[in-house]
């Protein structure tokens, strides 16, 4: 249940948040995904590992997208308030907190198969920035290098994610062994 849960709640959010942006209306959608990521928190069963996963996801997202608008290669159509100034809008990094809690959830297949989060993050993400654009004018990019710095960026992305996700346990007993 928590599965499909997480998987239609990210969908949903992902779907405000991108509407919203092209709109420029954002603050109930910013909501909406504050809602989503507070409640996946307070049913996980490891909310240190949690934690751990949305700070890595922020701190990527903020330089992924950050790059990419500062450079012009993306240009997003709700720009503000962005973190850093100039940076990833905010509304950008609320998603890449709601993936992060997707990652024990609706994608925990992919926790042991880092290969395939790297083929599904370099083929997905530049098309549901390409869906972004074309379905919701939330962001504008061109395909080089624009898409390709998100495919390549998202390929070792999500692997890392998985990595950070490891399980702590199992990692320190086979340091101490």
């Amino acid at each position: 249940m928590m599965f499909w849960l997480n998987l239609l709640g990210y969908q949903l959010v992902w779907f405000l948040l991108v509407s919203g942006a092209g709109e420029g209306h954002l603050v109930w959608p910013l909501l909406a995904g504050v809602l989503f990521v507070v409640s996946q928190l307070a049913t996980a069963t490891h909310v240190r590992r949690e934690m751990r996963l949305l700070i890595t996801a922020l701190l990527i997202g903020a330089v992924v997208d950050g790059m990419a608008a500062a450079t012009g290669w993306l240009r997003y159509a709700s720009p503000s308030p962005a973190c850093p100034p100039g940076g990833a809008p905010v509304w950008i990094l609320m998603l890449w907190a709601c993936f992060a809690t997707t990652i024990n959830r609706s994608l925990s297949v992919l926790r042991e198969r880092r290969w395939l989060g790297a083929l599904l993050g370099g083929l997905g993400a530049p098309m549901a920035y390409l869906a972004a654009a074309r379905g919701w004018g939330a962001v504008q990019l061109s395909l080089w290098p624009g898409a390709a710095w998100i495919a390549a960026s998202w390929a070792l992305a999500l692997p890392w994610l998985l990595f950070v996700n490891r399980d702590d346990t199992r990692h320190d007993r086979a340091r101490l062994a």
